[in-house]
């Protein structure tokens, strides 16, 4: 019927704009810590930090419950969007610590599974910086049962991520080892030049890490995949030191 299109669009508005509406007023509920912080981190005190780090926490709670009326992928761009800031604050995060780090990306892999760029912060964030590679883990563990070789693209990267994080810093060169394998096999049944590359260097990975499960070798190699990834300086820094000290 001609008229079911735009009666369809219109819920489907209507609904964006009831989500968009609800988020809005969930975050008038952090404005005075947001009010704050728009002044340099440098200025406020501890205690005012540790506070705003309490209002996140309320509002990533409510986040994590909030209706979205089919639009989860809206909410996982929202919930990224807001990571980005509080990932990016480095003189707050210096005094509060990056502990809510799994905290977003939960929102994110529950509402999102497929939001391939999360999982590239997830790894970073929760694991480098929070010190919570369970939870990294876990939740890549979550996501990958969403995913397939092809869907979305290039999500065999996912499973390197897992690898780097279980032989780096779960100390577990075995759970490693298959996680590289699985990325191997996915990234092989892709025919484009950088996926049989992925599928080639992390096929040659799990073998290095069979042979040699407590190799310096095999740690040297996953930092440079750190490093050569990395999203930020920050990152960077600390692969290379710990490259260094290998």
């Amino acid at each position: 019927m001609p008229w079911q299109f735009p009666q369809r669009l219109t819920q489907s508005l209507g609904a964006i704009i009831i989500l968009l509406g609800c988020i809005v007023a969930l975050g008038k509920l952090q404005q005075p810590q947001l009010n704050a912080l728009k002044q340099s981190s440098k200025n406020i005190s501890p205690a005012d930090l540790q506070r705003d780090v309490e209002a996140t926490q309320v509002y990533l709670n409510l986040l994590q419950r909030l209706p979205t009326f089919g639009f989860d992928n809206v909410l996982a761009d929202w919930v990224f969007m807001n990571f980005i800031q509080y990932f990016g604050d480095q003189d707050a995060r210096q005094i509060t610590s990056y502990q809510l780090s799994p905290e977003y990306f939960e929102i994110i892999i529950n509402r999102d599974p497929k939001f391939l760029t999360a999982y590239f912060f997830l790894s970073s964030s929760s694991s480098l910086y929070a010190g919570m590679p369970e939870k990294s883990v876990a939740l890549m563990e979550k996501g990958l049962q969403s995913l397939s070789p092809k869907v979305p693209a290039q999500s065999y990267y996912v499973w390197r991520y897992k690898g780097i994080d279980e032989l780096l810093f779960l100390g577990d060169p075995k759970a490693a080892q298959q996680s590289f394998k699985k990325s191997a096999d996915w990234a092989s049944q892709s025919p484009d030049e950088q996926s049989q590359n992925v599928a080639e260097i992390s096929r040659n990975t799990a073998e290095f890490i069979s042979r040699n499960p407590t190799s310096k070798i095999a740690q040297v190699s996953a930092w440079s995949m750190v490093l050569n990834n990395s999203p930020d300086p920050r990152t960077s820094k600390i692969a290379i030191s710990r490259i260094e000290a290998l």
